[in-house]
């Protein structure tokens, strides 16, 4: 990669860093630095409303969106932007979870009903997922600027990753949802401008990108009908995402969660347009990439601007969220202050840097995947009843297993029901959620329930 190139895009990181931490405002309370107040103020409808769209596009997620318009065409774009219906699902239960349960939080949720071992168990799987968040994102920054194992690639991870960190721990979720708000105003306008390069080119412009694809198995409805089913748990595991649910008014929140889903799923289909471009020109490998060498150094800086925006407001969002569930969640290290919470937010930025240093396709297979946490899907539908607490462990525990068997390429092919990629990823959802129902609802049957809560 030319010099000048590499310059510019380190200069976007640190000029974009410096204007950052510098609007960042300086947490003055534990409400400032956990919940996203300012003065202890919570957050107005827009600023959420950007936060919650802007921390689900990570840098990960569009680089998929992209190659996934490659792959399968405007079929792949959709299959992958119904994920972000998973704000409607949550935005409803977490309304209903606070207006008619009164919980404060879902930890507060899960001990009521299922007791601390269930928040072990839970408070693990989204404490991977967070440490996942870190490396998985930050790893899609250093391939702009060298290759996997370069120097350029490992300085730019570091440099990055400490610059967010740094305006992060001036204040918290309270930087980070302000932040949020800023960097969804850079990501916007750095679409608009992808838009208006790759649309022209093309003959037919957005009519032709419309039309690519086929509605089939094989071409992206395995996926698409995935999506679906994943909405109803993944979103729970996700505490960017939950965390955000419960920091302002019930009513405008669930107004943010239901605006967040219809911006999310339009900002993703319209960046798969990229990837569509991409197969429109025959290109081959990573989309984005392909397309910002093809177009040359403007695109190519728009593409490292984007996916820089996009990451660093996950990633300042991951290190927030991971200190509210080491202090609020778990109570751990009472009595809680900022500056333990700052302490925990510089943990898991070592943890979850460190696996860029090895090697990540071995890592990835151990990843807590949307197959591995199905089982939350009737915990949280189910929410107003009153189970047995070995309903938890049933439901959690058969969405686990049918998660790591499809990790390690040992789910059986002759339980698939349709043909193309992602054939095994549609079966082992569409039994395991069915499992998980079962066997939540049988020990319902068995047991006399509680009350419901209403």
């Amino acid at each position: 990669m030319p010099e000048s190139i590499l310059t510019y895009q380190f200069l976007f990181v640190i000029l974009s860093s410096i204007l950052l931490i510098a609007v960042a405002p300086k947490a003055k309370t534990l409400n400032d630095f956990f919940k996203g107040s300012r003065k202890d103020q919570s957050p107005n409808f827009l600023w959420l409303t950007s936060s919650l769209v802007i921390s689900w596009l990570f840098a990960k997620s569009i680089t998929n969106a992209a190659n996934l318009g490659l792959a399968f065409g405007i079929v792949g774009g959709i299959a992958y932007g119904v994920y972000y219906l998973s704000f409607l699902v949550a935005g409803i239960i977490i309304y209903q979870l606070r207006t008619k349960g009164k919980f404060l939080s879902i930890h507060h949720f899960l001990e009521y009903k299922y007791g601390k071992g269930a928040i072990a168990i839970f408070s693990i799987l989204i404490a991977f997922r967070l440490f996942n968040e870190v490396w998985s994102n930050t790893m899609v920054i250093g391939s702009y600027f060298g290759d996997v194992g370069s120097t350029y690639y490992y300085v730019s991870i570091l440099l990055f990753t400490f610059l967010t960190l740094l305006y992060s721990l001036k204040g918290g979720m309270s930087s980070s949802i302000l932040t949020d708000v800023i960097q969804m105003i850079f990501f916007g306008i750095i679409l608009v401008s992808l838009l208006s390069i790759i649309t022209p080119k093309t003959e037919g412009g957005i009519t032709t990108f419309l039309s690519t694809g086929t509605w089939s198995w094989s071409m992206g409805l395995n996926l698409m009908i995935v999506a679906f089913l994943q909405c109803l748990s993944y979103p729970f595991h996700d505490p960017v995402m939950t965390d955000r649910g419960f920091i302002a008014d019930p009513k405008l929140t669930l107004k943010s969660f239901s605006i967040a889903a219809l911006v999310g799923f339009v900002c993703i289909v319209l960046f798969s347009f990229v990837g569509i471009f991409a197969q429109l020109n025959g290109l081959e490998g990573q989309a984005t990439v392909g397309v910002a060498k093809m177009l040359g150094v403007p695109v190519m800086l728009l593409a490292n601007f984007i996916m820089v925006t996009s990451a660093a407001s996950t990633l300042d969002s991951t290190f927030s969220s991971f200190s509210k569930l080491v202090h609020l969640d778990l109570k751990i290290a009472k009595p809680h202050t900022i500056s333990k919470g700052r302490i925990s937010m510089i943990i898991i930025t070592i943890l979850g840097t460190l696996p860029v240093f090895m090697n990540p396709e071995i890592l990835s297979a151990t990843t807590i995947s949307g197959t591995m946490v199905i089982g939350l899907a009737p915990i949280f539908i189910f929410w107003n009843w009153n189970p047995p607490k070995i309903s938890f462990y049933f439901s959690v525990g058969i969405g686990l297993v049918f998660g790591f068997i499809l990790a390690l390429g040992y789910y059986p092919k002759a339980w698939h029901f349709t043909s193309g990629k992602y054939a095994d990823l549609l079966s082992a959802n569409i039994i395991g959620t069915i499992l998980c129902f079962l066997f939540f609802i049988i020990p319902c049957l068995m047991i006399k329930p509680k009350t419901s809560i209403e």
